[in-house]
This record gives structure tokens, sequence and C-alpha cells, in this order.
């Protein structure tokens, strides 16, 4: 049996959104990271490679295949300084407001987005290389 979820992935996939192709497509919403501003992103960077380091010796980075995956580890490096500022402003906050009850390090706060990354972030720092974790839990409400 096919989950909504896993149904509406399909949907998607048959007729996604497209600004000037397929304005009437579908919009993806389940990820877990923001791509409705990568084409923007993409352009900006193709026409101005020097100040984001993506051109050496007159020769782009941007025409390799590795071309998102250097875009996206680049816009991962720049929101890693403001983690570091809002971790240090969560941390505290509520040393603050726990009357220095309870310590709260900066550095050794994570910032998920929601539930899933949350226990995947857990189960990575408890596990062992090579180690598993099985959770009998329904992962859907239609499973």
């Amino acid at each position: 049996m096919k989950t909504s979820y896993f149904l509406g992935w399909q949907e998607y996939e048959k007729n996604p959104y497209d600004q000037v192709r397929n304005p009437t497509g579908i919009i993806q919403m389940g990820l877990a990271e923001n791509q409705l501003s990568f084409d923007l992103i993409e352009s900006w960077l193709e026409k101005n490679p020097e100040p984001a380091g993506f051109k050496s010796h007159g020769e782009s980075y941007l025409e390799s295949s590795l071309c998102s995956k250097i875009i996206m580890a680049f816009l991962l490096s720049r929101m890693c300084k403001h983690f570091t500022y809002y971790n240090l402003s969560t941390s505290r906050f509520h040393v603050r407001n726990k009357r220095k009850q309870s310590q709260l390090r900066s550095n050794k706060l994570v910032l998920t987005a929601g539930a899933t990354s949350a226990n995947e972030t857990l189960m990575f720092c408890i596990a062992d290389p090579g180690e598993a974790f099985l959770l009998p839990l329904r992962t859907t409400p239609e499973n």
C-alpha cells in the first residue's frame, strides 16, 4: 500500500512547477531544505563567481558536474556563521531565564528542523560506526 506521502511525491514528479514552462505545476513543500530560490542563487553565482570563490585562475568551478554540491556547500558554510550566533543567543537566553539553574553551552547546542532530523542527529551522536538502531514504529499514519 502506498502512503499519501509517496503518492504526493509521484504527483509532483509528474507535474513539477516551473515559472515559465509549467506555471500551474506542483510546488514540492515536503523537502528538508528550501529549494524555491535555488535557480536564483545558481544564476547569481554564474554571473558573480569571483566574490563567491568559485573561480580560480580564470576557470569557473560552476561548469563542473559538481556545481549543485559546491553551491550547497557554500550556502551551508555561510549559514554556519548565523547558527553560531543563534546558538550563543539561545544559550544566553536559557541561562538568563532559568536563573542559572542549569548551564547550556552554546558549542553543544544543535539546531534541527523537526523531530526527524533531531532523531537522526541524536542517533548519529549515540551510535558507533557499524551500529544500527531498530525502532518498531510506524513512519506515517498510513503504514
